[in-house]
């Protein structure tokens, strides 16, 4: 084995894990469920049958990752924070065929106690605040608040807020912290690649 597991948690027969994953106590990981390298899952985390995980991924603890949950490279999920499956459950209807898919791009960071309704995508870079209850797509770098979640500024790929301001009719921000220039157009963001 090439990476740990205590001895508190269960790996089913069938999950995949990576190279350099530590998963921590009370955890478990069933059958069919994929986790890159280098992962870091605290306790009482769950991973569903057919979830992705990708490589580099935070999970802290008491987090569960449902079917139909997608999670690109290098994700935070805080503490508690809760992901759905299914838009209207109900105890004694099956609705296992009606799981609906949400993809966690790369870099996205998810505060503790957020709430992510099924069906969305959180774009790359995004910040989801502690305790935001996100019922729709979050664009890349976005920072999403509030219940609903609303949008409520703009991050870096550090996790520092942006400064808009506009330079030369372009609305421009350059990361105090790491030095990162951003160019945003209505919703969409973009890092500026130096030439």
């Amino acid at each position: 084995m090439n990476y740990f597991v205590h001895e508190s948690s269960f790996v089913d027969e069938g999950a995949v894990i990576g190279e350099g994953t530590k998963i921590w106590h009370f955890c478990h990981i069933m059958k069919d469920a994929v986790i890159g390298k280098n992962c870091n899952l605290g306790q009482n985390v769950f991973v569903a049958g057919r979830v992705t995980i990708g490589d580099h991924v935070k999970i802290q603890n008491n987090v569960s990752v449902y079917t139909g949950v997608q999670i690109e490279d290098d994700v935070f999920l805080g503490p508690s924070m809760v992901f759905t499956n299914v838009v209207n459950p109900r105890s004694e209807v099956n609705r296992k065929d009606e799981y609906q898919p949400t993809l966690v791009r790369r870099g996205a960071s998810i505060g503790a106690n957020a709430t992510i309704v099924c069906g969305v995508t959180l774009g790359r870079y995004c910040f989801i605040g502690a305790g935001a209850v996100v019922t729709k797509d979050v664009p890349d770098y976005a920072l999403v608040y509030g219940n609903p979640g609303k949008i409520q500024g703009w991050m870096c790929q550090c996790g520092v807020r942006l400064p808009f301001e506009r330079v030369e009719g372009e609305e421009r921000a350059r990361c105090a912290a790491c030095g990162r220039e951003y160019r945003k157009e209505g919703l969409m963001v973009a890092l500026v690649e130096a030439a």
